[in-house]
């Protein structure tokens, strides 16, 4: 009988000791004592490794460049050991609840106080992490530090159930949903899948590290990335006019950005206060120029929460992908509903203002009305980065190169905004079938589908010697399954629309075409061939992430670790919408069965919420 090959990577032991590092500390807790609660934090047995993501550990340097992707029982062991934790709360404390001493870890571990819109007191004295907790702070691969947080690890008495209901609850208690201070399965699932794939797009996202499964569909999820500070970290200090607080966390916040992210400035000169809002105000102008164009629904808000520093993602829990501009969907979460996509921009927008006046409070000592910062310069500065990225997110969308983009933008930017009129006017079109009840709120349908008239129409272009196509052949590739037979009349202003639209498009291929003495049809077979990508038939909804979750969920027999980090690997990299890099796929997991039918969810749920 024939031996197996042995890899000599599989008989390699790998050293697990970085895990070690990943023990409660956190510089936070003592440099904003005023920030945190702290816990004693016990292992919480049962549970399993249901995915660990090698990538993010390789990028971080918890696991060795050349670790195999399998999952030994040493690397779970370590896992469970780091991350399987539940913390003693205070409903323990109160009904002196005992727990062997060696499953109590030594150190304590942080739950950290921000501004949260839910909380009944609105300066942020009784909010923050509710079932989280911070695992650490880890010095990775050149120097670069990284948060690492845990969601699902027990009741802490930052939750809203807490104090709407005035009692402190036991971890898992049934009674209460989000108050027990669980998470569930399928959240995790859903937030790896998004986040990889937002990841992959260069849309700043926390990643999950990994998921450890319990019985019932409970998981805790473990977070990473490289500042998992939020706006509503300092917003509560500076609702409380706790000076003292809100400069600490300010200090803290502008030393890890000056290690991490290269900031030119020092904590002590008076160029950081500069520094930290022209930082804030790019972020947040062009991560919510992104969220338009690319349909990401977030749910920011006046507290600052749902969002990390950079504009990057956190809390999957209410963020969605749309298919398409549905720019009046809201999610209906009982108490109030939610904002819209459009109306993100003005969030952001008075975040940034926000932070002026905590900037002015920390320069003066003295706190003046939000309302004094409305015309300050540096939100004159937000609406120009906004139009600067919304024409670049555009152009790119359309198919030209990065050199390209920057070329049209700087010598014929009146014929980009023309073209973006153009295009919004189709892109946030709306049925006349009005709102609607959807599955989790309410809805008023997108009718165009502008991803597929941005990948068909140079193809069409190409094969009838650019010659403009007519409006009715126009609206029949626009169209999506939401338009209904009223939608799609012609009248004459949408006739003129569809004129302009394909003029201008035209407009700013010649002019490349003249830059650089080329035929018109060789610079539209480049962008025909970007186009095909970037717009992809079959993208993403939050729709088809939750369909694909629940067959994760119900697939027999179940999937083991490594199974499901093939799936996610390969899921990234279909949805990769990048024309200049390869598509690295793994272990043809795309010919298997199940997972086809999980990608075809993806092309059935395209143009959903």
């Amino acid at each position: 009988m024939k031996k197996r090959a042995v890899n000599k990577q599989d008989q390699k032991t790998q050293d697990y000791s970085s895990f070690d590092k990943v023990n409660g500390k956190h510089s936070f807790q003592s440099l904003v004592p005023e920030g945190c609660v702290k816990y004693k934090a016990r292992i919480r047995p049962g549970g399993k490794l249901a995915y660990f993501n090698f990538d993010l550990a390789k990028e971080m340097g918890l696991v060795s460049n050349d670790h195999p992707y399998k999952i030994s029982k040493d690397l779970e062991k370590k896992f469970l050991e780091t991350f399987s934790l539940i913390i003693i709360n205070e409903y323990d404390i109160i009904h002196e609840k005992k727990f062997p001493k060696n499953m109590i870890k030594e150190n304590e571990y942080m739950a950290t106080r921000y501004l949260q819109l839910q909380h009944p007191n609105k300066k942020g004295k009784t909010s923050g992490d509710g079932r989280s907790i911070w695992n650490g702070e880890f010095k990775g691969k050149r120097g670069a530090i990284w948060d690492i947080s845990s969601c699902g690890t027990g009741a802490t008495k930052l939750s809203p159930a807490t104090h709407i209901n005035n009692k402190f609850y036991e971890s898992g208690d049934p009674s209460i949903s989000y108050g027990c201070g669980y998470s569930e399965l399928d959240e995790g699932l859903e937030a790896l899948l998004m986040s990889e794939v937002f990841h992959k797009n260069g849309i700043n996202t926390e990643r999950l590290l990994g998921i450890i499964e319990f019985p019932n569909n409970i998981a805790i999820h473990i977070r990473a990335y490289t500042n998992l500070l939020r706006p509503s970290h300092f917003f509560c200090h500076l609702k409380q006019n706790n000076y003292d607080a809100l400069k600490n966390v300010f200090e803290y916040y502008c030393t890890r950005e000056i290690l991490n992210s290269g900031w030119d400035v020092t904590l002590k000169s008076k160029r950081v206060y500069d520094v930290f809002l022209e930082q804030v105000c790019r972020n947040f102008a062009k991560m919510s120029a992104i969220f338009e164009d690319e349909y990401i629904f977030c749910w920011l808000d006046w507290d600052g929460d749902n969002i990390l520093m950079d504009g990057g993602i956190i809390d999957y829990g209410s963020v969605r992908q749309f298919g398409m501009f549905h720019g009046e969907y809201r999610y209906d979460d009982v108490e109030r509903y939610s904002t819209t996509i459009k109306e993100q921009k003005a969030k952001a927008k008075y975040i940034v203002q926000t932070f002026i006046q905590l900037v002015d409070y920390l320069k003066t000592k003295e706190k003046s009305p939000i309302e004094k910062f409305s015309k300050h310069p540096v939100l004159k500065k937000f609406d120009e980065i906004f139009e600067y990225y919304k024409n670049i997110n555009l152009l790119s969308k359309v198919g030209y190169s990065k050199k390209d983009v920057e070329y049209l933008i700087e010598n014929h930017l009146s014929t980009v905004i023309s073209f973006r009129k153009d295009f919004s006017y189709f892109e946030r079109s709306k049925s006349k079938k009005g709102l609607e009840n959807v599955s989790d709120g309410i809805n008023w349908s997108a009718i165009y589908c502008m991803r597929d008239l941005l990948r068909e129409l140079p193809q069409i272009y190409l094969s009838n010697n650019l010659e403009c196509v007519e409006a009715n052949k126009f609206i029949e590739i626009a169209k999506s399954s939401y338009a209904i037979e009223e939608d799609l009349i012609i009248n004459d202003y949408k006739s003129k629309k569809i004129k302009q639209y394909q003029r201008n498009y035209i407009k700013l291929l010649k002019y490349l075409a003249k830059r650089d003495k080329k035929d018109v049809k060789s610079i539209l077979l480049e962008i025909t061939m970007r186009s095909s990508v970037i717009n992809k038939y079959d993208r993403i909804t939050g729709d088809s992430i939750t369909s694909m979750v629940y067959k994760l969920l119900h697939s027999k027999p179940k999937l083991s670790p490594i199974k499901l980090n093939n799936i996610v690997t390969n899921l990234r990299e279909y949805q990769n919408f990048d024309p200049d890099t390869k598509v690295k796929t793994k272990d043809n997991v795309r010919n298997d069965k199940f997972v086809s039918g999980l990608f075809k969810l993806i092309s059935d749920y395209r143009e959903g919420l």
